[in-house]
């Protein structure tokens, strides 16, 4: 696995590669990886001759100060991991060399609904800043293909929109959430969780559950209140959970108005905020 740190040895790199034909699979994280990141690096060298990784933790796009210092950061791990995955090309830049002094920064794209809700009311500015950085790491690394996680349903729609907006020929592949045995989705977040938090933290997947059961004969809006009322205990303390449209990521009132209907939650359990989601149905 070849390790860059700045931008112009990259590019000279890739261009060279691009020349021979290869088409390129990118997968930006942001460290302190786990089987969830793993997966996506595995599609990638699937679907791609060459794949690139990048570990960047992004300073714009935490809202809260304080997360961006606990962020946990494994780079060590991070790289023997990834190699031994099989990924060709890790990218680890520092912040000066992704913003760099006298860069001028492009506006920011306009998501009309799509970073109103759910993230986008409890953590104001996070998508702008995600999608200020995935557009500077697209730019560096010009993929034919970009695979992120289904966990960051919400992200997803994002990014996939920013690519319509931008008309940008790369492709965007959603890839399936990795969970633990007892359910609950894989991130970098788990690790902080105390051990009461890790025994609870499974009920979030329960929940989500609990709602894909009950699609048929119930309106969105009651199971939403039965999911808040399950995830409600000492303990835990759910933000949202609410059943959206796949593609708007608006409300939805029946299960038939729509071709994609998605659950979405965020708990905290403890100190820590998790995610996650399920794919209620799918008719696209």
């Amino acid at each position: 696995m070849l390790l860059f740190k700045n931008v112009k040895d990259l590019q000279s790199y890739l261009q060279i590669q691009m020349g021979n034909g290869k088409l390129i699979g990118f997968v930006p994280t942001m460290g302190a990886l786990h089987e969830g990141h793993l997966s996506l690096f595995q599609k990638c060298l699937q679907t791609s001759d060459l794949s690139v990784g990048s570990i960047f933790v992004n300073p714009t796009q935490f809202n809260d100060p304080a997360d961006l210092v606990k962020y946990p950061r494994t780079p060590e791990k991070d790289i023997e991991m990834l190699a031994g995955v099989g990924c060709h090309v890790l990218f680890m830049p520092s912040v000066e060399e992704v913003y760099p002094k006298g860069h001028k920064l492009p506006e920011p794209i306009d998501f009309g609904y799509l970073d109103q809700p759910m993230e986008g009311a409890h953590r104001p500015g996070h998508f702008q800043g995600m999608a200020q950085v995935v557009r500077r790491l697209l730019d560096i690394v010009q993929p034919d293909h970009l695979f992120m996680g289904q966990k960051d349903y919400q992200q997803f729609a994002i990014v996939k929109e920013m690519l319509r907006q931008l008309k940008l020929k790369t492709d965007l592949i959603m890839c399936p959430i990795v969970r633990e045995n007892d359910g609950l989705a894989m991130s970098s977040r788990n690790v902080r969780l105390t051990k009461e938090g890790r025994l609870l933290a499974p009920a979030i997947f329960r929940a989500l559950n609990m709602a894909k059961e009950k699609i048929s004969g119930h309106f969105p809006r009651e199971i939403e209140e039965d999911a808040i009322k399950m995830l409600s205990m000492p303990g835990m303390e759910p933000e949202y959970f609410e059943i959206v449209d796949g593609f708007t990521l608006r409300p939805i009132e029946q299960f038939e108005d729509v071709d994609v209907a998605v659950a979405c939650t965020a708990v905290k359990v403890g100190d820590i905020r998790l995610i996650d989601n399920i794919v209620l149905k799918n008719n696209a």
